[in-house]
């Protein structure tokens, strides 16, 4: 929680504007991190919390978080009632969910809704596109009991090495400001940058910045934020060891035999759990704190590891497969979430996003002081 607590400060200092503040992105259950957790370590850094589902706010909000909580997600499908009872800011799209909210509101005799609108910039995604703005501005003016509080939009290669789609999309965000202002409306609190938009592109910073995947230590492509430190390791036991001579299957399929005599661990963790099929062919792990193979396949609850150059290894020996370890000459090289990535195939925001509910998370340090 103390890394959580540094990465908000690290972040804060690169946006450099104290007018700017830090909207705490904690969807996916914080990435898989844990959101009531991250949310009440991080309450006293951010101006508020972000979230993609009414679900995942309304857990905060049961939590005590008492901060802003905006929806990203834009669909609300039957939950216009929760959004209001328990004061989520809704990011809205679609003209036809102000009347729903309106009656929200009126049925539960709440104070006027703020709402935040999504334009489309860019991403093709979500989002109001400039033709239908006005449309969207005359529909909100028929209902007394919302307002505009918010604009924003989303960044689609902020951490491209190529920044002209990204200062094309934040011009196009300054003519819908522009729009908004002829029409005679504020734009209220403008977000638009991610972590990456909002270290690399000054002109993205507005009036919040929406902090994601750098809370959790990882640094996007093309920024400076080698300061950065990892919030998440993962860890397990080795529940047996057994002897395997050469010529030896392991694990389904047959893709996997000895060529040679070797001491196979099984770990108790598998694509279930989050330990994605994928890194199969690819994947080590930290044991005695050395770097050891892992055997092709990984199955759904278990995984089998090579750790026969691991002296005096043992049943209930812990291994890491994310995170760093101590060995007998000290701390070794740590697995990192972009070294899983890359032998996952895919980009570190899955691989910390997909570890299951059925992982227990265990909190260290004190995330409040």
């Amino acid at each position: 929680m103390g890394a959580l607590r540094r990465n908000a400060d690290v972040l804060r200092s690169a946006v450099g504007s104290a007018k700017t503040g830090l909207l705490a992105v904690l969807k996916a259950d914080a990435y898989g991190h844990g959101a009531v957790a991250c949310a009440r370590a991080l309450e006293k850094k951010v101006w508020g919390f972000a979230v993609s589902l009414v679900e995942e706010g309304v857990e905060l909000r049961r939590a005590g978080i008492e901060q802003p909580i905006v929806v990203l997600g834009c669909y609300y499908g039957l939950s216009h009632r929760d959004v209001v009872a328990y004061r989520l800011t809704p990011v809205l799209e679609d003209p036809r969910d102000l009347a729903r909210f309106a009656h929200a509101a009126d049925d539960l005799s709440a104070p006027r809704v703020g709402i935040h609108l999504k334009v489309d910039t860019g991403m093709s995604r979500l989002g109001v596109r400039s033709d239908r703005l006005v449309a969207f501005l005359h529909e909100l003016q028929r209902h007394n009991g919302l307002y505009l509080s918010g604009l924003c939009t989303h960044l689609y290669d902020a951490d491209g090495e190529d920044a002209s789609s990204t200062d094309a999309q934040i011009q196009r965000l300054s003519g819908f400001v522009d729009q908004l202002r002829t029409q005679g409306v504020r734009p209220g609190i403008v977000h638009v940058a991610n972590t990456a938009g909002a270290v690399r592109f000054a002109s993205a910073r507005f009036d919040l910045v929406r902090a994601g995947i750098g809370l959790f230590g990882v640094a996007p492509a093309h920024t400076e934020l080698s300061t950065l430190w990892p919030v998440m390791s993962l860890k397990t036991k080795i529940i047996a060891l057994r002897e395997l001579p050469a010529g030896e299957n392991v694990s389904y399929g047959g893709r996997t035999r000895t060529t040679q005599p070797l001491l196979c661990a099984t770990l108790p963790v598998g694509y279930a759990d989050g330990y994605t099929r994928r890194m199969s062919e690819a994947a080590y792990v930290l044991c005695g704190g050395q770097r050891c193979k892992v055997l092709a396949p990984i199955t759904m609850d278990m995984t089998m590891v090579d750790v026969t150059a691991v002296p005096g290894v043992k049943t209930g020996d812990e291994v890491v497969l994310l995170g760093s370890q101590l060995g007998p000459d000290g701390p070794g090289e740590p697995i990192t979430l972009n070294e899983m990535a890359t032998w996952a195939g895919t980009i570190p925001w899955e691989v910390c996003t997909v570890v299951s509910k059925r992982v227990p998370r265990v909190y260290t340090g004190d995330g409040r002081t």
